[in-house]
């Protein structure tokens, strides 16, 4: 089980590992050896999330998923694929928690009487300096 937020954990078995070789300099390991690990998360197809986690989901995330409602991570940085991984896991966890993560609503608040006259003085200002741009007029 991975433990996404204290009330919810999804099974291994939802997630889909995939690896391949990793690109960049390493010479002859990098060419030989497997280390770069995907993984894929088929979010509408999760039984451990409700339907309003996969909006949620959708919403936040939506620039990540595939067009069929997967979400795909992969990483390459480490030259073991046990290490790869381990990072991969890490950052859907950390992407998934943040985007099921309550957002705190914004509590409006009054604007201050020294916020306001400063903005009037500006706004004055601001109008001076354009009404002397203007021609001069003819006084002839």
């Amino acid at each position: 089980m991975i433990a996404i937020r204290s009330d919810l954990s999804l099974p291994e078995g939802e997630l889909r590992f995939s690896v391949s070789r990793s690109g960049g300099p390493g010479g002859q390991h990098v060419n030989k050896v497997s280390t770069r690990v995907s993984l894929e998360f088929d979010v509408d197809a999760s039984p451990s999330l409700s339907d309003a986690q996969k909006r949620k989901i959708h919403e936040r995330l939506s620039s990540r998923l595939t067009r069929d409602g997967r979400l795909r991570l992969s990483c390459g940085v480490h030259r073991s694929q046990a290490a790869n991984r381990r990072e991969v896991v890490e950052r859907f966890v950390r992407l998934l928690g943040e985007a099921l993560r309550p957002r705190r609503r914004r509590v409006p608040t009054k604007i201050p009487p020294a916020a306001r006259i400063r903005r009037r003085d500006e706004k004055l200002h601001r109008s001076r300096l354009k009404r002397e741009r203007g021609t001069e007029p003819d006084t002839s």
